[in-house]
């Protein structure tokens, strides 16, 4: 069952496509945006939220003509994000389909719509969600997916040495390299909690055994982790300081 955001500037338009789309069985919910800007709202929240919310977006059905920015501008704009939703362009243009592929779109639906056209891309997005759902599920809680050049790749999370947080992002560093992931650090603390991860300061969170050195200096607590020297926050001392204690049986 899909979750759906369509969006398009022209209100008729939008309304014809939300009633097409709500017809099909394989949608569980279609939701409406007028424009680009809306869209990237909406469509940055849901991937905030992850993909078991209520809020999550599997594809977006998208017009390429809209005052502001194009749909192409905005499909340019979600290739940055690790896992963004699919993309299906809605458009009266044939001329933009080359480039629609080369963004990586499911398919390229012309208007006026057809039902039985936009069933076909409506198939062709579910055995890709399917797909993806069944690529996720196999790489399970151990592992977590990243974006390199354009390919999903699964870093194990016992690789991870710690993870920085920067704005909406994540860094996640490992003896490899490092990789930048839209997930908060609020989320990775909740779901790595039991995996021996700790947060250690509003920016930090780090793999306890990846721990080199604890270091004290007048009064300020700070840790190593190979190369790297983090901060800890008065807040998250003593906490630390116990959980390293029982570690190692002192």
């Amino acid at each position: 069952m899909l979750r759906v955001l369509a969006v398009d500037d022209e209100e008729p338009a939008l309304e014809e496509l939300l009633y097409l789309l709500r017809a099909d069985p394989r949608i569980l919910s279609a939701e409406g945006a007028t424009g680009a800007t809306e869209a990237l709202r909406r469509i940055g929240g849901a991937v905030d939220a992850g993909p078991e919310d209520p809020s999550a977006i599997d594809v977006v059905f998208l017009d390429i003509h809209m005052a502001g920015l194009t749909g192409l501008d905005v499909a340019q704009l979600l290739a940055g994000f690790a896992a963004p939703p699919l993309i299906v362009f809605v458009t009266a243009h044939e001329g933009f389909a080359v480039h629609a592929f080369d963004l990586k779109a499911v398919d390229y639906v012309l208007k006026p719509v057809r039902r039985e056209r936009l069933a076909e891309a409506v198939r062709r997005v579910a055995e890709q969600v399917g797909e993806r759902s069944a690529s996720v599920h196999d790489a399970s809680a151990d592992q977590v997916a990243v974006e390199l050049a354009g390919v999903i790749r699964f870093v194990p999370v016992d690789d991870i040495a710690y993870a920085e947080a920067q704005g909406d992002y994540a860094r996640l560093h490992t003896e490899a390299g490092s990789h930048l992931v839209r997930i908060p650090l609020t989320t990775l603390e909740e779901r790595w909690r039991s995996r021996g991860f700790v947060r250690i300061h509003r920016r930090h969170l780090v793999a306890l055994n990846r721990i080199d050195e604890l270091r004290l200096d007048a009064g300020s607590m700070s840790v190593r982790i190979g190369d790297a020297e983090l901060a800890v926050s008065r807040r998250h001392t003593r906490a630390l300081r116990d959980l390293l204690m029982r570690q190692t049986g002192r």
